[in-house]
């Protein structure tokens, strides 16, 4: 029998709303704080990467082999990772993840420093994906246990926000600091400083304990999420959705192609050009944040990904920055828009038990919509070219979403998130 999200009235009045609710409890603040510090330093050794990458190796196909070693590692620990997220100390995992992503840190610094072979940096990208594919599932588990209920829709808005801060603060830190210094090594020593703030700041968080489950493990246990993400048809077609749509339309990876071969500006405007998305992320998240919860969540949905679609068509066409920066921000807004509602609706379909493994899975559909996404432009970028492979990923992504809208009535009627109750296990 299939298991999907209906509707139940909720006790919370939402003609008061208040924008702000999440960020007047502490602990949320706490997160929040533990997150961006890891965020930060992740944007900022991505950009670096790319950057350093293409200068050293001078070959598209070297950029997509970055997508494709970073997935690597989610596609081997996603069932373990969410395993350990419910049935362990969520904080435990963060802090080990955050270990391994201090040493890859400095590793890629030494390597910088003293111009080693640059493919070693594939192996430091091996153990940044392992950091991403340990500390992910626990830290979106994690916050249900820092957040009343009635609050989440309004935390996933913010904590949406401040990742697309870090978007922004990442890339464009990042791109200033090759610029000033002439090479990426100071980069990668300041991204080992933010996992020390991350660490110390999940370290002094506080949570409600929750019940652990004292049997031991089973085979049955371990892809429990797999099997309730599949039963559970409406998060399934959204994560789906993400999956496809991304993949098609990620253009990310070749930003550092479109800045030096295409719109030839230096390291500058391309920190610029990776912050844009989020530019236009924060400023829908702040709007999204001070209005009422969307009535019709399933038309925004997909009207999001046709708006995403659509501007990434366009900045493949483009030969003017201004335009290209204009184009991203509305990815941004879009990517958004679709972000939130997913994001909430995963949050409050999935019972808290197993929150962790339907996390891991669903890190593992974005993981492959944007690393494999990343892959893809790249190798289509190196066979046809950069301008082709962004136009057609573009337009690939609009037929995905016509697809899906025409299969799946019941995400397309999806109303009010808060009006969701949890699925049965």
């Amino acid at each position: 029998m299939s298991l999907t999200a209906t509707a139940a009235p909720v006790v919370q009045t939402y003609s008061k709303h208040d924008p702000y609710a999440a960020l007047r409890v502490p602990s949320y603040l706490l997160f929040i704080a533990g997150r961006i510090s890891f965020m930060v330093g992740w944007q900022m050794q991505m950009a670096a990467v790319g950057w350093q990458v293409y200068e050293r190796l001078g070959s598209k196909l070297a950029l997509a082999y970055v997508g494709l070693v970073s997935i690597i590692p989610m596609l081997c620990l996603v069932l373990p990772a969410g395993h350990l997220a419910d049935r362990h100390d969520r904080r435990v995992n963060i802090l080990c993840g955050q270990a391994i992503f201090f040493c890859a840190s400095i590793s890629l610094g030494i390597i910088s420093l003293r111009q080693a072979d640059p493919r070693l940096i594939y192996v430091c990208l091996f153990f940044l994906g392992v950091t991403r594919a340990i500390t992910m599932p626990s830290i979106g588990a994690l916050i249900s246990s820092v957040i009343p209920r009635e609050a989440l829709g309004n935390a996933m808005t913010w904590s949406s926000t401040f990742l697309e801060l870090t978007q922004i603060i990442g890339p464009a830190v990042a791109g200033l600091l090759i610029a000033a210094s002439g090479g990426a090594t100071v980069v990668y020593f300041t991204a080992a400083g933010c996992a020390v703030l991350c660490v110390i700041f999940f370290s002094l968080l506080r949570i409600r304990k929750r019940e652990r489950p004292v049997q031991a493990a089973t085979l049955h246990d371990l892809i429990g999420g797999v099997r309730f993400l599949f039963r559970t048809k409406l998060l399934l077609t959204a994560a789906s959705l993400d999956l496809f749509a991304v993949f098609l339309g990620g253009a990310t990876a070749l930003l550092p192609v479109v800045a030096k071969d295409i719109l030839h500006v230096g390291p500058a405007g391309f920190g610029w050009l990776r912050a844009a998305p989020s530019i236009g992320a924060i400023t829908m998240a702040i709007v999204t944040a001070h209005r009422t919860p969307w009535r019709r969540a399933g038309r925004v949905l997909f009207l999001s990904f046709i708006g995403f679609g659509g501007a990434i068509i366009v900045f493949g066409l483009s030969r003017n920055f201004w335009l290209s920066i204009g184009m991203l921000i509305l990815t941004g807004v879009f990517d958004n828009l679709n972000v939130v509602i997913r994001q909430t609706l995963l949050q409050l379909v999935t019972p808290d038990q197993m929150r962790g493994r339907v996390g891991s899975i669903n890190m593992l559909f974005i993981g492959c919509s944007n690393e494999l996404g990343g892959f893809e432009s790249g190798l289509m970028a190196q066979w046809i070219g950069a301008v082709p492979a962004i136009v057609t990923g573009g337009i690939g992504t609009l037929l995905v979403v016509c697809t899906v809208m025409k299969i799946s009535p019941a995400l397309r009627r999806l109303g009010p998130l808060h009006e969701v109750k949890p699925a049965p296990l």
